[in-house]
């Protein structure tokens, strides 16, 4: 990561520790500490951060909506391993494994709300679209939530579909972040739509490289399991692919395989990878992260920025796209 990214990232993580402190009821905001300084590459703030710099503002006026963005980000977190009920959390017992169920839907409650708070210390100009654009991005959020649990049980999901899912999941997140550092920045309409469709572009290539490295990433590196999404039988953009390319045997080939959960995991995954690869679906995956990145850069140039702020948003998202975890 470049150094003037890492700065960032240790101004943020500086604010988070003296803003985060254990209160009472210690069952309520203990969770919340413990899901937030689990770590995590803290993205969003720092893009949050970084936006506002980029248009002229002083980044320390843009710490706390960059916390309100982390907060909610985590709190989703904590519902979704509710909702996958997922054990763990980057490496981590997740909050309602190491608590209870119902201790991490009430610490989830009280970090949206929370979150909500941050935005009061904006004046009214800034408050209003900030919360407005809050608002709209996290019913998105919760959107795409339910998009991804109706695909479980759907067998006709398209392409298009799954790009709207990731799209509301994890995009609208990410463009929101970079939004607010411009609303906080006073900058001009356009800019803060251009910065909204970068970190939009960048969010579902970011998302889609997430789900070829599930399939095809280092284990070493990639700090989980690799081949997870294949095991859960997920409709990934790499899955959906391949069944738009497969020919009619290897289409029930895969179909088979996506209705099992075998003992011996390996063998399906292997099974699986080779006909990501053999019908194009792997290439086809990897085309897709070139052209939404691509549409990154593009909208970068319509951007009217300070300095050399574009050259740092280049980097951020080069290192975002060619990154092996």
């Amino acid at each position: 990561m470049p150094d003037i990214i890492k700065s960032y990232q240790e101004v943020f993580n500086n604010y988070l520790e003296q803003e985060i402190s254990s209160s009472e009821p210690a069952g309520l905001y203990d969770p919340m500490s413990y899901i937030l300084e689990l770590g995590g590459k803290r993205l969003r703030p720092v893009l949050t951060l970084i936006a506002a710099s980029a248009f002229g503002t002083d980044k320390e006026k843009a710490l706390d909506a960059a916390l309100a963005i982390e907060v909610f980000h985590n709190f989703t977190l904590v519902h979704d391993d509710i909702m996958d009920e997922a054990p763990l959390r980057r490496g981590k017992p997740t909050v309602h494994h190491k608590w209870d169920v119902n201790t991490g839907i009430l610490s989830g409650d009280a970090m949206l709300i929370y979150a909500y708070q941050l935005f009061e210390a904006y004046p009214e100009d800034i408050f209003k679209p900030l919360m407005q654009l809050f608002s709209q991005t996290a019913k998105e959020v919760c959107e795409g939530q339910q998009y991804d649990m109706d695909f479980e049980t759907r067998e006709d999901v398209t392409i298009s579909e799954y790009i709207l899912m990731i799209t509301n999941k994890t995009a609208v997140l990410v463009a929101a972040a970079m939004k607010m550092g411009a609303i906080i920045a006073r900058t001009t309409e356009s800019n803060k739509e251009f910065i909204y469709a970068f970190g939009k572009n960048l969010g579902i290539a970011f998302q889609l490289q997430d789900d070829y490295l599930d399939a095809f990433g280092d284990p070493k590196s990639f700090g989980k399991q690799v081949g997870g999404d294949i095991i859960e039988n997920k409709k990934t953009y790499l899955y959906l692919k391949a069944k738009e390319l497969a020919s009619k045997e290897l289409a029930l080939e895969l179909d088979q395989l996506f209705s099992i959960k075998p003992r011996n995991p390996a063998e399906k995954i292997k099974a699986v990878l080779e006909i990501y690869q053999e019908t194009g679906a792997a290439q086809a995956t990897r085309e897709a992260i070139a052209a939404y990145t691509k549409s990154t850069f593009e909208v970068l140039e319509s951007l009217d920025l300070v300095g050399d702020y574009k050259k740092v948003l280049k980097a951020f998202a080069e290192n975002l796209m060619n990154r092996k975890v």
